[in-house]
């Protein structure tokens, strides 16, 4: 007989949690490990970690739809696009406890110091929550970046070895003075936090099943050790306050009985992610904030970014081991605060950017290890059959290799976050609504991109079949800006202690907080700032 589930709202809170991603599930952890009562609202609901074999072979099988790995679609999950590029909001987000955590690709650098000369806090003022962060999730790591930040601790875990193909761009690089530095990433390579060492599925994205790669839920479940409680599948429909529009009272939340309840709690804090937060806040119009909870600054939902992705590869004469190695242990940081400046090696050089019009903003490189198609997916997608195919697999696999990276675009108010009216969820609210478009600066900034990957793979002897850049470019799903960190209440949403201008007892821990994209993964820097705003909620307490 299955346990029904109590998903009634408790008597007491200190504290109530929108969204049990990895800012949730730290924020949830940190402030129960100080004793105070935490409920956590998050509207999927938990997954099984001995689901995951099945969840991976769904990845891998032709026959299912990718959105199917984590039971995304349907009404619940509706979107629209209404911006100059189409945006595909689920193909990369999951909702459950545990968030995208479930399905990323577990890159995890701290965002270099330029990156913050336009917020309200310094590298310095997160430098100690980053390494926090770093312990947290469990990042295996080297410190062999020249480009990277200053940090006084060593990384928890040794970093990966670099890749076979790694070895073969190090010939090119070196021959350009191009600079390759380990990536740190948030998966085991030893056992660590009851963890295993990863053990090499290759299907890092969109599934891990042995857990050796960091997920949200492991820090959920830490959080329920210390006595947090949390309500999976009860979506947040809206945020109550008080008569003077100073606090929130209360999340109004929908279960699957068709109930609906009211989480009371002293301070809340929102970690839905940069696309379900801003909806949210829109959704909590009253007649105090007609335009929206938390928003007299008229910024909730605008200066919505994303990091571009830009990549180019093809095919050598000798085998590249493709697809041996699920994830990247190699990029290149050298381009990433001087975009436009050259490289010079002793048989070839990187030129100095020369492109007309703007000048292109911040870039990583990257070096794949899982470029072309895997013998699976070969063989799955074939027509041929026994000897046939195995000839197939012979002449068409082992020799594909590629470079990516990713570059930042600019906040942009254009670029937000609204709701649509005419599309309804499964309980009846406007959906989110994309704005989205790619300006000069981010184009040339993947020009730059790759500009500078053709002239690795020409060095290294690669028959270049195909390029991804500003014209037929994606979004990497890293979902930032919506609602802004800053100092001046009237262009922003949140100051620099993640509190709401608006609101005394309403944080914000997300991305959406960013003032700027940069051009790194974002998932250390939540992590970071999750942590951050515990502590200032704590201090509230």
């Amino acid at each position: 007989m299955t346990q029904e589930i109590d998903r009634s709202p408790s008597e007491r809170a200190d504290v109530c949690v929108v969204g049990a991603g990895p800012a949730g599930a730290l924020v949830a952890h940190r402030l129960a490990n100080a004793g105070r009562d935490v409920v956590v609202l998050e509207a999927g609901k938990r997954f099984d970690f001995g689901d995951r074999e099945r969840r991976m072979e769904r990845a891998i099988r032709p026959a299912h739809d990718h959105l199917s790995v984590w039971d995304m679609g349907g009404e619940r999950d509706e979107y629209t696009s209404a911006g100059e590029r189409f945006y595909p909001l689920n193909s990369a987000r999951v909702k459950g406890v545990g968030g995208t955590t479930l399905h990323w690709q577990g890159m995890v650098m701290r965002f270099h110091e330029s990156d913050f000369e336009e917020w309200p806090i310094e590298y310095g003022d997160l430098q100690p929550y980053y390494a926090e962060a770093e312990e947290e999730l469990g990042v295996a790591g080297a410190d062999d970046n020249p480009y990277a930040p200053p940090r006084e601790e060593p990384f928890p875990m040794p970093a990966f070895k670099s890749s076979y193909s790694d070895s073969l761009f190090a010939e090119a690089c070196e021959r350009l003075g191009v600079t390759m530095h380990s990536v740190p990433n948030a998966r085991n390579s030893e056992g660590y936090d009851d963890r295993s060492a990863c053990v090499g599925y290759g299907t890092c994205k969109p599934v891990c099943p042995s857990g050796a790669k960091y997920s949200a839920d492991h820090h959920i479940e830490k959080a329920e050790d210390e006595g947090a409680r949390v309500i999976d599948r009860a979506p947040v429909q809206r945020l109550e306050h008080d008569d003077a529009g100073e606090r929130v009272t209360a999340a109004v939340y929908a279960t699957p009985d068709g109930e609906t309840h009211r989480q009371e709690a002293r301070e809340f804090v929102l970690a839905a992610g940069g696309v379900e937060i801003p909806r949210l806040l829109l959704l909590s119009e009253s007649e105090e904030y007609p335009d929206g909870l938390a928003n007299s600054s008229g910024a909730v939902g605008r200066y919505f970014m994303d990091h571009l992705f830009g990549g180019a590869g093809g095919t050598i004469d000798r085998e590249t081991r493709q697809n041996h190695v699920g994830f990247i242990t190699s990029e290149c940081h050298q381009f990433y605060d001087d975009p436009t400046r050259a490289a010079e090696g002793t048989a070839g050089e990187i030129p100095e950017w020369s492109g007309d019009g703007p000048e292109p903003g911040p870039l990583k490189l990257e070096f794949l290890n899982y470029a072309g198609p895997s013998p699976v997916e070969m063989a799955l997608s074939g027509e041929e059959f026994g000897d046939d195919l195995l000839d197939d697999l012979r002449e068409g696999y082992g020799n594909s290799i590629a470079m990516g990276g990713l570059v930042g675009q600019r906040p942009r108010k254009e670029n937000r976050i609204t709701l649509d009216p005419s599309t309804t969820d499964d309980h009846g609210n406007p959906v989110p609504e994309i704005h989205w478009r790619v300006d000069d600066r981010t184009a040339a900034s993947l020009r730059r991109a790759n500009e500078i990957q053709h002239a690795v793979l020409d060095e290294l002897g690669v028959d270049i079949s195909w390029t991804v850049g500003p014209e037929d470019t994606g979004p990497a799903f890293h979902h930032m800006g919506t609602t802004r960190m800053g100092d001046d209440p009237e262009s922003s949403v949140v100051n620099s202690r993640l509190r709401a201008h608006d609101l005394r007892n309403l944080a914000v821990a997300s991305s959406s907080v960013f003032v700027t994209s940069g051009a790194l993964n974002p998932t250390l820097t939540i992590a970071a700032l999750a942590l951050k705003a515990a502590d200032h909620v704590e201090e509230r307490l």
